[in-house]
């Protein structure tokens, strides 16, 4: 399992070029299930746990990893299906999201594979509106095509941890309260429950949010907006990308914006619960403004406060 991931650390050069690695599992049964590689510290064979009292159902524990305690999760009924029961196969997958650091129980991990994001496809309708699950693909190996399912991590945790949406007292300046109401935000994240998010904290303030579900989707709205004569920097306040969508991430999508003189001034926030300090490099390398780890409800608008008070300053 060493071998599987001691090499996670040298593939960042796949950020920006709309690619990404997936680390490919089991729950139970044949299908298979994937996370990004880049949100994995390590895979590890399960140890013992240790029981934590009044912690969330879907927490079967906890383990001591080099001398860390990390919550266990049981992946397999966080996303609404029988408990996994431990076995010789078992292992933890241990990620960091969103500033915290927590263990997967899944069942048999089996290798990582490398794709790019035009290959990972949104989950079809006819799965409803409560899965969990971000993105899918099919993966052809040994003359077979299955189906991979990428599960939507950030929707697990918010129901586990119940991440904070409401702006603490003191944080937005009531000189220049009026001036958010109706100014819009471009939002391109593939998690519906991300998007929730920061929907919920900027439609406090009159924001209003304009939704895509991933950066192709963000570059074909502001596109037809160039296409109807709209000055795209005059219409929005800001973009605010995830890293990772499906179709095309927000590196290549900030990229775009960078090399079309249309909407090369547009203000972009890269907004993920990828790791801080790979995160900050690569803002620096494609162009965006600002990097803001999800979810920190007060941090979000105090980038969107200080990003009006420099469009209200050129008046």
């Amino acid at each position: 399992m060493a071998n599987l991931m001691d090499t996670i650390d040298q593939r960042t050069n796949l950020v920006g070029e709309n690619r990404l690695e997936l680390l490919l599992f089991h729950l139970s049964g044949r299908q298979l299930f994937a996370l990004n590689v880049f949100k994995v510290k390590e895979v590890v064979k399960l140890p013992a746990l240790n029981k934590l009292p009044n912690s969330h159902y879907h927490i079967d524990g906890v383990a001591t990893i080099r001398g860390e305690s990390i919550p266990v999760i049981n992946l397999k009924a966080a996303i609404g299906l029988q408990p996994l029961q431990a076995d010789a196969e078992s292992n933890l997958i241990i990620t960091e999201y969103n500033r915290t650091v927590q263990g997967f129980l899944v069942g048999k991990v089996e290798h990582i594979v490398n794709m790019t994001w035009g290959e990972i496809m949104e989950p079809p309708s006819t799965v409803g509106r409560n899965h969990y699950l971000t993105a899918i693909t099919k993966l052809k190996e040994g003359g077979k095509e299955e189906l991979v399912e990428i599960i939507d991590v950030e929707k697990v945790l918010a129901e586990i941890l119940h991440y904070k949406i409401d702006i603490s007292e003191g944080v937005v300046d009531q000189n220049i309260l009026s001036e958010f109401v109706g100014r819009k935000i471009l939002h391109a994240d593939d998690s519906s429950t991300a998007r929730k998010q920061v929907s919920s904290t900027l439609e406090q303030l009159g924001i209003e949010i304009i939704p895509a579900k991933n950066g192709l989707e963000a570059l074909t709205i502001l596109k037809t907006w160039i296409e109807e004569g709209k000055n795209v920097e005059e219409e929005l306040l800001m973009l605010i990308t995830d890293a990772e969508m499906p179709a095309m991430d927000g590196y290549k999508l900030t990229n775009e914006i960078r090399n079309d003189p249309a909407m090369c001034e547009l203000f972009v926030v890269l907004n993920t619960s990828l790791s801080g300090d790979f995160n900050k490099a690569m803002v620096k390398k494609v162009g965006c403004n600002e990097f803001l780890s999800k979810f920190q409800p007060d941090e979000l608008v105090k980038v969107v406060q200080e990003r009006l008070k420099a469009k209200l300053d050129r008046k």
